[in-house]
């Protein structure tokens, strides 16, 4: 039942990611920075909400693990050359890490 829950909360977190690829990417790749700032709020409540197992399973694992991604954000990174790829990395991390907190905080509110 767990990997089902994870497979369903892929398929829609994947083409979430997909979406705001499609949206937001230009120059500074802000669909892949949006997808994982929103990965990381998403998991942030979480973990502040207690979710239960099968509640993380689908959300936490599921679907953040399918909007998030690392592949992509190296790949972008690395694309924009050593001084714009420090920024999106520090920016990405940043906000990721201010995300899951932010979300967490909320969460426990």
């Amino acid at each position: 039942m767990t990997a089902l829950l994870v497979a369903l909360g892929a398929a829609v977190g994947a083409p979430t990611r997909y979406a705001l690829g499609q949206l937001f990417d230009g120059r500074f790749h802000t669909g892949t920075l949006v997808a994982n700032t929103a990965a990381s709020l998403a998991l942030g409540l979480c973990v502040g909400w207690g979710a239960g197992a099968s509640t993380y399973a689908l959300v936490g694992t599921g679907f953040c693990g399918g909007m998030s991604t690392y592949s992509s954000f190296a790949v972008q990174a690395r694309d924009q050359g050593p001084r714009l790829g420090t920024a999106y990395v520090g920016a990405t991390l940043a906000l990721g890490l201010l995300a899951a907190t932010g979300g967490y905080l909320l969460a426990q509110a």
